[in-house]
């Protein structure tokens, strides 16, 4: 028998806590009635015009669509560490590459549902990496990350950070896990900057039972359909843009060419390598960089 001790970093995340300030003053009553109902009227003023990034417009599962097989808390399910990658090197190469191409040096980010690896490209530094996952002893040991906090999404979808805090939000191989995928969107939205990414990835693999029934009953095209509806059930993100990259089937140039050949890998029925699909949004504006 062996005890694990975390390493000093990555630490847990602790966020901060305003405190509630009361302040006192020496004005008298009705000066202090009249500048309490004028703040009030500003503030219902602020509230009517503050944008609508993060409303949820529309639910897109049903009730039976965020089912799942083994109805056991997540947090008993992750309890046990598993220090894999659960996709295979050529998926890995894919998504650095598309974290090269998309993340900026510098960024804010936060790594949603993570694990002991985020992937990220390793001659990149970037600013700050926040973690979250279901399991402590992974998120310690992911050298990326620089906090980390740990948090069951389908029990409670609040995201315990501030408002536009992270230039970019990463989502690998796990969004078929989510029961509330709208909520946990819409919280997605809500703290990343204007221009910030959501990138989420995800391939043929999954743990079955702990999948929900929408993704499980579905093909490879309908759950990039899927995701692709979560970004646009909320309000602040861009048109998704979607990334597919199919293995090739075994067998000649010919018969790789077909179109039975083509309707088999994007149906992501074929052997070999992982399939890679990426959905992205922006909030707000996608960004242009010179």
């Amino acid at each position: 028998m062996f005890t694990i001790h975390p390493k000093p970093r990555p630490r847990p995340w602790h966020p901060p806590i305003v405190a509630n300030l009361r302040t006192t003053t020496s004005l008298p009553l009705k000066t202090r009635s009249l500048a309490t109902k004028t703040a009030n009227t500003l503030n219902e003023s602020n509230e009517s015009e503050r944008p609508s990034a993060g409303k949820i417009k529309r639910l897109v599962l049903s009730q039976e669509g965020r089912a799942k097989l083994n109805t056991y808390p997540d947090r008993e399910f992750y309890s046990y560490p598993r220090f894999v990658t659960h996709v295979d090197d050529g998926f890995i190469s894919t998504l650095t590459n598309v974290y090269k191409e998309r993340l900026r040096p510098d960024s804010e980010i936060l790594d949603l549902m993570s694990s002991c690896v985020s992937h990220l490209p390793k001659q990149v530094v970037y600013k700050r990496v926040v973690g979250h996952g279901l399991n402590a002893q992974e998120l310690a040991k992911n050298p990326r990350l620089n906090y980390f906090f740990v948090k069951d999404l389908n029990e409670d979808q609040k995201l315990e950070l501030q408002s536009s805090s992270f230039d970019a939000v990463l989502c690998t191989v796990s969004v078929q896990y989510l029961q509330q995928p709208e909520k946990v969107f819409a919280e997605v939205c809500r703290v990343l900057r204007p221009g910030g990414i959501f990138i989420v990835s995800f391939s043929n693999r999954l743990f079955y039972e702990k999948a929900i029934s929408a993704w499980r009953d579905g093909s490879a095209y309908s759950r990039v359909q899927l995701v692709v509806q979560y970004f646009q059930s909320v309000e602040g993100f861009t048109q998704p843009e979607i990334i597919r990259k199919l293995p090739v089937a075994a067998g000649s140039a010919q018969e790789e060419k077909s179109p039975f050949s083509w309707i088999m890998r994007l149906l992501g029925l074929v052997s070999g390598s992982d399939p890679f699909y990426a959905v992205i949004a922006y909030k707000n504006f996608k960004p242009v960089y010179e």
